[in-house]
């Protein structure tokens, strides 16, 4: 008989190593966005400056991120996650170091921030693409939302606490404790078995590029929202993530209330990972496009008037649409997608909605200081509502189904709403 409870996965030994190498994983990293911004506020109170930074990032993991989903179908998706989780350790406790002795200058950051950028690039599509080899088919949104009601818990206090840690003893030591998870969840991920893939099914790099290219441009319903996540991404880390902690230092709301926002965002998250276990998105591309919409209000409201409380409330609200879009993605992909292609259409999903990154990231500052930092923000909002919405347009995003739902003949059980 066949186990349908919400934490059947955690019966699963390879399942449980993963699920706690990602949560120690997911434990640093969400200290980690709120301590880089302020350090290198630290080091240079410029908006440019910031954006230069987490450019550098951004931009390797646009150059590396086909590669990576070929190294992760090619080599195995558990050699690669090890490999990149090393050097990301490495090079963000240097950042660290460097930050804590105050001897950090930008190209330093620059430098360093761009080979984690080169690591994370090869290990995202591989991490995507672990997950669905662990669990059975059926419990593939069980897998999901286990995975996301910690990892979300997590978020909620890791911001806050990151924010307090930069007033009371400056960013460098939030950074540290990332690069220190890095290398606990490597260790963890030596226990985690699966199968090797088959010799000879690689049919060399470029080839192997080509068939998930073919793959990606035949899926309408992939492209059409990866589309729209390019213009997405590039709005949210050039308005929200980059503007976001210069108008919070500028205003009253300052570095602890940015995390406080931030915490918000990420108790949005979880609730609506607690509320979506008991909920199957029978149309989970619909739901997910509909709900990502309510991301654009953050921004809406920082830009109207920048008031701590208001804006709390609207990532809160942020943070249901995104999980919603999240676990609808993650299944629509899992349960569609081909296992040997996963990676590499992984890969072509995230190259297509990290392009435009750096764009906004470096854009940003520059039309912040032209037409003010608030109109920017505003702007910006109402645009990433339209854009959300646009997709669904699409009939191939409307209409895709659950796979699983399909295939059982169940009756669906109700469907959020927004």
């Amino acid at each position: 008989m066949k186990d349908r409870s919400a934490l059947a996965p955690l019966r699963n030994a390879n399942f449980r190593n993963y699920w706690l190498a990602r949560l120690i994983d997911r434990a640093g990293t969400t200290m980690a966005g709120v301590a880089l911004a302020f350090a290198v506020l630290e080091v240079s109170d410029s908006a440019t400056a910031l954006g230069v930074v987490l450019a550098a990032h951004s931009i390797p993991m646009v150059v590396f991120m086909l590669a990576g989903g070929v190294l992760a179908d090619r080599f195995g998706r558990t050699l690669v996650i090890q490999a990149t989780n090393i050097t990301s350790g490495v090079t963000q406790i240097a950042i660290a170091g460097l930050v804590i002795t105050g001897t950090a200058e930008i190209w330093m950051l620059v430098a360093l921030t761009a080979v984690n950028g080169t690591t994370t690039a090869a290990r995202m599509p591989a991490m995507a693409g672990l997950l669905p080899q662990l669990v059975p088919r059926d419990q593939l949104k069980a897998a999901n939302l286990v995975a996301a009601v910690p990892e979300n818990a997590l978020m909620v206090l890791g911001p806050a606490v990151s924010g307090l840690l930069v007033i009371a003893v400056g960013p460098g030591w939030a950074l540290a404790v990332d690069g220190a998870t890095y290398l606990v969840a490597a260790l963890l991920l030596v226990r985690v078995r699966i199968p090797r893939p088959v010799e000879g099914q690689s049919k060399g790099v470029v080839a192997d590029l080509r068939e998930g290219w073919t793959y990606f441009r035949s899926t309408t319903w992939l492209w059409v929202v990866v589309v729209a996540f390019t213009l997405l991404n590039a709005i949210s880390s050039g308005a929200f993530n980059t503007l976001g902690p210069v108008l919070a230092t500028q205003t009253a709301i300052g570095e602890a209330g940015w995390g406080l926002i931030r915490s918000a965002e990420a108790v949005g998250y979880l609730v609506c990972s607690l509320i979506l276990i008991r909920l199957t998105l029978r149309r989970p591309l619909r739901w997910g496009m509909a709900a990502m919409a309510l991301q654009g209000l953050p921004m809406m409201v920082l830009g109207f008037e920048p008031v701590l409380v208001a804006a709390m409330v609207a990532t809160f609200v942020g943070g249901l649409g995104s999980q919603i879009f999240n676990l609808g993605w993650d299944l629509a992909m899992q349960e569609h997608v081909p296992d040997e292609m996963l990676s590499r259409a992984y890969s072509y999903d995230m190259l297509g909605s990290f392009a435009a990154i750096p764009l906004g990231q470096l854009a940003i500052g520059p039309l912040g200081l032209a037409f003010g930092l608030q109109p920017v923000m505003l702007v910006a909002g109402a645009a990433f509502v339209v854009i959300s919405l646009a997709p669904l347009l699409s009939r191939s995003v409307r209409d895709l189904s659950r796979a699983t739902a399909a295939a059982s003949g169940t009756p669906a059980e109700p469907q959020p709403t927004s």
